[in-house]
């Protein structure tokens, strides 16, 4: 026996020294594992201000996968899952051997595979690498990888990856998209019934497919559930309520909110996901709603625009480019809240606004509204109608023309272009150069824009750029006017009666419609929120009968109706305010005159409609036609101071003329005054 003890020491020592030079081979080998991407491409996903999915966009081949934290998703499915298909997933280091025994123990007996014996960790590994099962050198390759997956990752990282591409049937891969698709909700709360179908898939995810088979769905549902009662994770009641729970036979589309917005600011920012966003979820659908609706009365060209805003932040609540993002003769792939376009009478309260700013008039104020030329420039009401002399505030709600161009050339083109910009708007002038028609919308906005010049009259004058990205909320901007001369303004724009059947709230609000009924508007705001409407066609063609108070203003108006029940009330009038009948008015503003009036004609002078001075006109028979506009008849016409007619009640006349050349024309009324023109005769 003595003698036979160091040999059986030996041998001992010599199958320890073995089993340690295979357990460092085995661990060399299992070091030396290339390891796939872990960070499979996940959807981009475009989320609302509360979190909520607006948008997400599919990987390569069409492939819908979302990013997963498990912390986010149902407890009861991740315990369902781990007992279902790896009751030791937390105590084994990625090979389970009594489940290998166990498999190959069941398909000796059976002659075919009952169950695979794969741990959750080796089918992370085939799905990493899309490596089969059916072969002995593809088992190997997982186990392999799984080992190495488990000296680098936690279990919590291998869960999580699982959870991101598990297949769950067709382009379907992780379980958010398989929730979203299926259930239409994130996998946070799920019912017993949902989590052990969400279990049954991805052990066979085109054969089980509960949108094409819904008997086989239900099936290996009916099987995880079973399991789960016997493991004591589900009650009987449970799983009686669960079976009774119908299969969902469709797949739901998956979210895709505010598209226009989602899709530049993925463009814009290609490597940041998820992308933030201000946009009410909720808002955002009910006014995309609002958008069909408002739409589907009016042919199949026409297309509408809304931007929704807190004012106060800046922050944009709802985007909607058009009446529907696809493709037609609407063209809803065009983003209309970013389109230029023209703003018609939109301005306006700017034109106004700076006018008070700058002492030359009050709402009280009294105007001449009447025919009035700036050389070839004869600007005419909409309704070519003229009112006489009118409170400053009656000639903004009723968005008279010749009002505001008169205002526009006492303040200047050049400072209206500077209000714009202090606003943060970037208007566009055809032929870089503004004149007075910038006033009447000759110029080119966009509806957000717009919208955030009003902004800057609700918070008072003081601009504010509205941003849609969360966390990006700018600092506030120049002041484009007066607090008292934006709160006259908000006043004077609350007095106008709403659009009929719409509730009668005090909302300040303006229309527009550009030259040609190409564009309606219709902007407004209440002490909270600012919105802005557009309607129209994206290829700028006119819309015949189409005018912003008709049918842009409902729309403002129920935009307002589903974003709150009531409105919140306007500000008070600052301290400072002048709240004063025209008569009450200091003499200088009772009655507006331009800085250039000291050297002008009285307004009711006569002057010379026809010809212009410095024309070339055509002699037909040696006669001349020749028209006078304002004066009090009747009327003297004379050429190179002779006279070819006198006292002449008409203001149109034909006057013979000598041979061609230059000729002086004049016209003196009956009080003497008179205008005159020099053109060459032709």
């Amino acid at each position: 026996m003595k003698r036979r003890l160091p040999a059986t020491l030996f041998a001992l020592a010599a199958a320890l020294w073995l089993a340690a030079l295979g357990r460092d081979r085995f661990d060399a080998w299992v070091d030396a594992t290339v390891l796939p991407s872990l960070s499979p491409a996940t959807s981009a996903e475009v989320l609302a201000r509360d979190g909520t999915l607006l948008r997400a966009f599919t990987v390569g081949n069409g492939i819908w996968r979302l990013a997963v934290d498990p912390a986010k998703v149902d407890p009861l499915y991740l315990k369902m899952l781990v007992g279902y298909e790896d009751r030791r997933f937390y105590r084994h280091h990625g090979v389970d051997p009594r489940a290998l025994v166990r498999a190959a123990g069941q398909a000796a007996l059976s002659g075919h595979v009952v169950s695979g014996g794969s741990t959750l960790t080796m089918q992370v590994a085939r799905l990493l690498e899309d490596s089969g099962t059916g072969h002995w050198a593809g088992k190997l390759r997982q186990i392999r990888l799984a080992l190495a997956l488990e000296r680098h990752l936690s279990k919590r990282q291998i869960l999580s990856l699982y959870l991101q591409i598990a297949p769950f049937g067709g382009n379907l891969e992780g379980v958010r998209a398989a929730t979203l698709a299926y259930f239409g909700k994130e996998p946070h709360r799920l019912t017993p019934a949902q989590a052990a179908l969400l279990v049954a898939l991805p052990q066979s995810p085109e054969t089980r497919r509960p949108d094409r088979d819904p008997a086989a769905a239900g099936a290996a549902r009916a099987r995880v559930l079973a399991r789960s009662l016997g493991e004591g994770i589900l009650t009987a009641e449970q799983v009686g309520a669960a079976l009774r729970e119908p299969i969902p036979e469709v797949r739901r589309p998956f979210p895709a909110l505010a598209p226009h917005v989602a899709e530049r600011l993925c463009a814009e920012h290609p490597n940041t996901s998820p992308l933030r966003l201000t946009l009410d979820a909720g808002l955002q659908k009910r006014l995309e709603q609002l958008a069909a609706e408002a739409v589907a009365a009016h042919g199949k060209r026409l297309q509408v625009a809304m931007v929704v805003a807190d004012h106060r932040s800046g922050a944009i609540l709802a985007s909607v480019g058009s009446a529907g993002y696809r493709p037609g003769r609407r063209q809803g792939f065009i983003d209309m809240t970013r389109a230029l376009r023209s703003p018609g009478s939109t301005l306006k309260p700017l034109v106004y606004g700076l006018a008070f700013d700058q002492g030359l008039a009050h709402p009280e104020t009294l105007i001449d509204d009447r025919p009035v030329a700036f050389g070839s420039y004869e600007p005419q009401n909409f309704d070519h109608r003229f009112r006489g002399e009118i409170r400053l505030r009656e000639a903004l709600q009723l968005s008279l023309n010749i009002p505001a161009v008169l205002l526009t050339d006492a303040i200047g083109p050049a400072r209206l272009m500077a209000g714009l910009r202090r606003a943060r708007v970037h208007a566009v002038v055809p032929g870089g150069k503004p004149g007075l028609a910038v006033a009447l919308g000759g110029v080119g906005v966009d509806l957000q824009d717009l919208t955030q010049l009003y902004a800057a009259i609700a918070r008072g004058g003081v601009a504010l750029p509205l941003h849609v990205r969360a966390g990006a909320a700018p600092n506030p901007g120049a002041r484009v006017m007066s607090t008292v001369a934006a709160w006259e303004v908000a006043d004077i724009l609350s007095g106008l009666p709403p659009p009929p059947g719409a509730p009668r709230n005090r909302l300040a609000y303006k229309t527009g419609t550009s030259y040609g009924h190409r564009d309606a508007w219709a902007v407004g705001f209440d002490g909270r929120h600012v919105v802005g409407v557009w309607m129209g066609r994206p290829d700028g063609t006119p819309v015949p009968g189409a005018f912003g108070g008709e049918l842009a203003a409902p729309v403002l108006f129920q935009a307002f109706a589903r974003l709150k029940p009531t409105l919140d009330p306007l500000p008070p009038p600052p301290a400072a305010t002048l709240m004063v009948s025209n008569a009450e008015l200091p003499p200088p503003l009772r009655h507006f005159r331009s800085r250039r009036a000291a050297f002008a004609s009285p307004p009711d002078a006569p002057d010379l409609a026809f010809p212009p001075d410095g024309a070339q006109v055509e002699l037909t028979d040696g006669e001349l036609l020749v028209r006078v506009r304002n004066g009090v008849p009747p009327f003297t016409w004379l050429a190179d101071g002779k006279p070819v007619v006198i006292g002449s009640r008409d203001r149109q006349d034909v006057v013979k003329l000598a041979a061609p050349g230059f000729v002086t024309l004049s016209v003196i009324d009956a009080k003497g005054r008179a205008a005159r023109a020099t053109v060459q005769l032709r």
